[in-house]
């Protein structure tokens, strides 16, 4: 299988055939002069359930000489996020030693000592391609984003929450914003609560955006009401989804990244979309599927779970069929649902819509067939924990909620 069949367009308006290399965007001026250019293997893997199920790339050798025209440059960066990302890229195992062999990593806050200065002393463009995972939660977070845009000639937003603010979006159901959070955070919390009483009951104190003290002014970030994904806040060329990025993912945006810089292969589309197919999750799930009406709702640890049969067909709500494939359904195999982390398909803008248009459509309401009324529907609904937080577990940045607000009175 040839590395362009790893990519599906984020934007289906997109020219369908990949850049030319000598219109790969502006990579040829930043990377070292390519060697001759390389054929992607064109094999294509067998399967038992009929989806590619896209093994990892093949990197050639372990330690390749450096290029020939010298060292590309690498950035890695989170901005909100949890660390799981920066951990994945471990899954190379080896082969980070590869990563060295052809590039100069300037920045990995947790493992390479690359500060923001050395980043603002580069040239513009004198990154090759920098990896951001995480959501764009605050001042800082938003700065450092568009400085590796200005000094990277590629960005790739690695990961769930630098693609559809993730988890740290959920943020964004608080009404009150980050006023309230902080406010629950430093004052309400059961610790911090007695915090306050103890030694601060006339006045709580809380952690301040900026303050005097005698060596200077002291600052610390400004947490923004709204979380963003990446691409709300800068120009993004490449998106690689996944709570964290499988290794598969992972190696093919390597492969991609070597073949440019050693032989000249084209880069992929701009806006192209890593890991993933042109089908839901469902697709690439090997349970067998019947279809069962759901009458009621169970989580995962009350079911003594079949390990052949679909998870909705035996009540647990799985995300399944709105989320776009590609992670060889590693989730559903193991007997858990899918909470969507890869996104929602192609076919579809609304990921948490789409999971509960799914989810009710097995909901015994057919016209020919009907086996409960209203109030049995939304006694079954009632049994969903949380939907906001189910349905929109990692794409409340993207979706058109976005957020919650609380209406002004008159």
């Amino acid at each position: 299988m040839g590395f362009f069949d790893r990519f599906k367009k984020k934007n289906k308006a997109q020219a369908a055939e990949p850049a030319k290399a000598e219109e790969a965007p502006k990579a040829a001026a930043a990377a070292p002069a390519p060697a001759k250019a390389a054929v992607a293997n064109a094999g294509q893997p067998t399967t038992k359930t009929g989806f590619n199920p896209y093994p990892a790339a093949d990197l050639g050798e372990l330690l390749p000489p450096a290029p020939a025209g010298g060292k590309i440059k690498i950035a890695i960066y989170w901005t909100a996020a949890c660390g799981g990302c920066d951990v994945s890229i471990l899954d190379t195992n080896e082969r980070v030693l590869t990563i060295a062999q052809f590039a100069d990593i300037v920045m990995w806050p947790v493992a390479v000592d690359g500060k923001e200065k050395d980043i603002e002393a580069l040239d513009d463009g004198a990154i090759t391609v920098s990896l951001i995972n995480g959501a764009i939660r605050n001042s800082e977070n938003e700065h450092m984003a568009k400085l590796l845009r200005k000094k990277s000639v590629l960005v790739v937003a690695y990961g769930t929450c630098a693609m559809f603010g993730g988890t740290p979006s959920l943020a964004n159901l608080v009404p009150g914003g980050a006023s309230e959070i902080l406010d629950y955070v430093y004052t309400k919390t059961p610790t911090s609560a007695n915090f306050q009483k103890d030694y601060h009951a006339d006045k709580p104190v809380v952690p301040q955006t900026e303050i005097q003290v005698p060596e200077g002014t002291l600052t610390l970030p400004v947490v923004y009401d709204t979380v963003k994904a990446l691409d709300q806040v800068i120009d993004v060329d490449y998106y690689i989804p996944g709570c964290p990025p499988q290794q598969e993912s992972i190696s093919h945006l390597l492969k991609a990244v070597v073949d440019f810089v050693y032989n000249g292969v084209a880069l992929p589309p701009k806006g192209a979309e890593i890991g993933v197919t042109e089908k839901c999750l469902c697709d690439e799930c090997p349970r067998k599927k019947e279809y069962a009406r759901i009458t009621k709702i169970y989580e995962p640890y009350q079911v003594n779970v079949d390990p052949e049969k679909c998870l909705m067909d035996q009540g647990i709500l799985c995300l399944g069929p709105a989320t776009v494939g590609g992670c060889n359904a590693r989730c559903t195999k193991a007997g858990q649902p899918c909470r969507g982390c890869y996104g929602p398909t192609q076919l579809v803008q609304e990921h948490g819509a789409s999971a509960l248009t799914a989810i009710a459509s097995l909901f015994p309401v057919l016209d020919d067939d009907p086996t409960c009324d209203e109030q049995q529907i939304i006694e079954i609904m009632k049994t969903i924990k949380d939907p906001l937080g189910y349905f929109y577990a990692y794409t409340v940045g993207k979706s058109l909620i976005q957020r919650t607000v609380v209406e002004e009175k008159a």
